[in-house]
This record gives structure tokens, C-alpha cells and sequence, in this order.
């Protein structure tokens, strides 16, 4: 079995790790919430948001891999109440975030600085977006154990090597989407009725990753 020495002594598993960063990449690049999320961002609202909403997202994996080193995932798996309630705390937050959109200026790409989708507000939002979202709580709870890569390390420290590993790769494939999606929105803006159009989409996205938390299952 392969393996590399650490500098205090303990080994880990290198084609473990390896596996590990195949598979999150893997995940990432599947359509789902997130991804949906920083293309809608991007399109909508150029490059500069896109990244910005990026960084939010794969920052708030920090709270969600601490959650996890620290044993409070199992509190929130094995708490009905308390998993339901932070769902509807996070759908509830997206719905807002969908009235907001709703109430702007139909010009959302022309009038973007005026809407509030400055790269710092839309930090906070993909940040508050995936921190509320329980299930990536319990995404983390279910995958990052098989992917332990030394009976010597610190189980904290593993998980916290695996939840770098998770971000750093999501923010590669992400960046990409906000980059290719980010680079038709100045086409996109001289277009005037598709602002309008775009901020439908985004009212969308945000329902529906709502609707999607509350009807969704550990």
C-alpha cells in the first residue's frame, strides 16, 4: 500500500486522498443547487459576482466540515426537529432572497450595483445559502468517513485535510462555471428585455432551491 510520511510521523493513504478529490470533483461538477446557483449569479450579474458567489459557497463547507470534526452533524442528523428547523430556516432565507429579486429593477444586469449585487453581498449570500443547507451537514456526515487516510492522524485533522480538499476542488470547478458564465453577460447586457428575462431565472433558481430543502430527505 502507498503511502507518504508526515512530518510528525504518521502516514496517510495517497491513493486515498486521491480518490477522495476524483470524487468531489465528480460531485461537483453534477448539476445541482449550487452550481445552478453561481451560473444563474453569473450570467445575471458578470464575472466578478459569479467568483465572488463561489467564494461564499465553498467558504461556508469551513462551517460545515468543523460541524462535522466536532461531532455536532450527528447531533443534527439524529435530531428531527433540529434538522427540519434549520431546513426551514434556510428556505425561508431564499424566499427572501426571491422577493428581493422580484421587487428590483426589471434591468437587473443594467441596474445590478443599484439591486445590491455587489461581489460582497453576493459573498454573504452564497455563504448564508450553503451554511443553512443541513444537508451538506449530512453529506459531509455520510462521505468524508470513508475516506479516512491514516489509523495514526487525528481524525479532526483528517477531516479538516478532506474539507480543504473538498473546497479547493469545488472552488476550481465552480470558478469555471462563473468564468464561462460570466463571460456572455456583458454580450447579455446589451439586450435590454433579457434583463427581465434573467430575473425570472433567478427567481426561480431561488424558489426552487427552496422547495427543494423543504421536501428534501436526510
Amino acid at each position: 500500500m502507498h503511502s507518504l510520511l508526515l512530518f510528525s510521523g504518521e502516514t496517510i493513504n495517497y491513493p486515498i486522498l486521491i480518490g477522495f478529490v476524483l470524487s468531489a470533483s465528480a460531485l461537483a461538477i453534477s448539476p445541482g443547487p449550487d452550481n445552478i446557483f453561481v451560473l444563474a449569479q453569473s450570467i445575471s450579474n458578470g464575472v466578478r459576482a459569479g467568483l465572488a458567489t463561489v467564494f461564499g459557497l465553498v467558504s461556508g463547507c469551513l462551517v460545515h466540515t468543523t460541524l462535522l470534526a466536532f461531532g455536532v452533524s450527528e447531533i443534527i442528523k439524529r435530531s428531527d426537529v433540529l434538522f427540519f428547523g434549520i431546513k426551514l430556516f434556510g428556505a425561508l432565507y431564499l424566499l427572501y432572497l426571491a422577493y428581493k429579486v422580484y421587487k428590483s429593477d426589471g434591468n437587473i444586469l443594467l441596474e445590478g450595483k443599484k439591486a445590491g449585487k455587489s461581489p460582497k453581498n453576493l459573498f454573504w449570500t452564497g455563504f448564508t445559502m450553503n451554511v443553512l443547507n443541513p444537508k451538506v451537514t449530512i453529506f459531509f456526515l455520510a462521505f468524508f468517513p470513508g475516506f479516512l487516510f491514516s489509523s495514526e492522524l487525528d481524525p479532526v485533522v483528517q477531516f479538516y485535510v478532506l474539507g480543504f480538499l473538498f473546497m479547493l476542488s469545488a472552488l476550481i470547478i465552480f470558478g469555471a462555471i462563473a468564468l464561462l458564465a460570466g463571460s456572455i453577460s456583458n454580450y447579455l447586457t446589451s439586450h435590454n428585455k433579457v434583463g427581465l428575462y434573467l430575473k425570472w431565472v433567478q427567481i426561480i433558481v431561488f424558489v426552487g432551491i427552496a422547495v427543494y430543502l423543504l421536501l428534501s430527505d436526510k
